[in-house]
């Protein structure tokens, strides 16, 4: 029963990163008819709303723990959510998709701070290969890092952290009263940045409502709900590796919706990240038995 645990929720996190990957496109429709924190607070008050209808008991009984949780982990959520926002209007969604995954190779070195396991060489080999390829995707002639994959790599950072901050609170906290609090928060973040540094909405179109909708029911609630359920039954890391796999599906939509291109150095620095994650979470297990099958 375990075992079948671990895989249903091996599965459900592979359509999360499924999900999260055609969000990249998603997002980058709906910039060309709304601004950045307007898109993520309808986003997150849609995804709010619609989960409380699921959670309204159960967030009655919230403890302080779950309300601590929530807190955290939607302060984390939401930054990581505003600069990739911001940072989409500044890159393709193929750089974007890969570079937010290098948070993968962060998760296990933010663990070493809570933990003190010191993280092993592969995942210091992973770390460096990783930021190799984040040079290789963001780096013009000059050596200067775009502004849209700086923010992006804030992304990651944010990301990563709130990884940790789901894997270190989901086995104590109700994960529904979890995910429901995290998006309030985040909600209520996004409309007061919205309001102070952003012109008003005078309008709303079938072009602005069927993206955030989409934003805010599948790519926000029910991945977001799904991530902090499976969490519970499986590890952070192998978490980590799964929901990485969104910067493929991210990739190949952009490519095959968008029409962005498909260059050397795309190729080359997405190859570079990929097998950082490998190294970083699987440490090439599966290159092992197999030699071993094979002698």
């Amino acid at each position: 029963m375990k075992d079948k645990k671990v895989l249903y929720a091996d599965l459900s996190l592979l359509v999360v990163a499924f999900i999260w990957g055609s969000g990249f496109v998603v997002t980058k429709g709906a910039l060309d008819h709304m601004t950045p924190l307007y898109i993520l607070f309808f986003r997150f008050i849609i995804a709010s709303i619609c989960l409380t209808i699921i959670t309204f008991r159960r967030l009655r009984k919230a403890k302080w723990l779950d309300i601590k949780a929530g807190l955290i982990v939607g302060v984390l959520m939401f930054i990581g959510f505003v600069t990739q926002t911001v940072g989409l209007q500044y890159t393709t969604v193929g750089i974007q998709a890969f570079i937010t995954a290098s948070n993968v190779v962060m998760v296990p070195f933010f663990y070493w701070f809570l933990t003190k396991r010191r993280p092993s060489s592969y995942e210091f080999f992973g770390a460096f290969l990783c930021f190799v390829g984040i040079g290789i995707l963001s780096l013009d002639g000059n050596l200067r890092m775009g502004y849209g994959e700086f923010l992006t790599l804030i992304c990651a950072v944010s990301f990563a952290l709130q990884i940790v901050a789901v894997g270190y609170f989901a086995k104590n906290v109700d994960s529904y009263v979890l995910s429901t609090i995290q998006l309030y928060v985040a909600s209520v973040l996004a409309l007061v940045l919205a309001v102070i540094f952003e012109p008003p909405i005078v309008s709303i179109g079938s072009n602005m409502i069927l993206p955030v909708l989409y934003l805010g029911v599948f790519t926000t609630m029910i991945a977001f709900l799904t991530q902090n359920i499976a969490q519970k039954y499986t590890s952070s890391t192998h978490a980590a590796i799964i929901l990485s796999l969104e910067a493929v599906f991210g990739s190949l939509l952009g490519i095959i919706i968008l029409n962005e291109n498909l260059t050397v150095k795309f190729i080359i620095g997405c190859v570079a990240i990929l097998i950082s994650v490998l190294a970083s979470e699987t440490k090439f297990e599966f290159l092992k038995s197999k030699r071993i099958r094979h002698v």
